[in-house]
C-alpha cells in the first residue's frame, strides 16, 4: 500500500511558523487533489486546507484562513503546508492526503505531530 512521506512539523511557540511537506516516489502528486488533515487528541480527523489537481484552486477550513498556505512544487514532487501564525488550538496530528480525481482513490501520510506551545 502506497504511503505518502511527510516531514515537518514539531514544538512550535504561540504565534510561530512551520511548513509541512509531503511526498512520494511512486505517483505524480500534481495529478492528485491533495489535501492536509488533522486529528487533535480525542476529536476527529477533519480536512484544513485543499489543493485541486486541475488548476491548484486552493480551499481552507475557516479557522485557518489567512494563516495556512497549501502549495505545490511540482518538480519536486512535493506538497507543502505553510503554517504561520500557530496557535494551542492548532496542537494535532497532521495528515496529507492524495485523491485520484477519475477513480477517488486515496493515499495518505503517516502524519507528524504539530504542538504549539502557550
Amino acid at each position: 500500500q502506497l504511503q505518502l512521506v511527510q516531514s515537518g512539523g514539531g514544538l512550535v511557540q504561540t504565534g510561530g511558523s512551520l511548513r509541512l511537506s509531503c511526498t512520494t516516489s511512486e505517483i505524480t502528486l500534481d495529478s492528485y487533489h491533495m489535501g492536509w488533515f488533522r486529528q487533535a487528541p480525542g476529536k476527529e480527523r477533519v480536512p484544513i486546507a485543499c489543493i485541486t489537481s486541475s488548476d491548484d484552486s486552493t480551499y481552507y477550513r475557516d479557522s485557518v484562513k489567512g494563516r495556512f498556505t497549501i502549495s505545490r512544487d511540482k518538480a519536486k514532487n512535493t506538497v507543502y503546508l505553510q503554517m504561520n501564525n500557530l496557535q494551542p488550538v492548532d496542537t494535532a496530528v497532521y495528515y496529507c492526503k492524495a485523491r485520484d480525481p477519475n477513480t477517488d482513490y486515496e493515499f495518505w501520510g503517516q502524519g507528524t505531530q504539530v504542538t504549539v506551545s502557550s
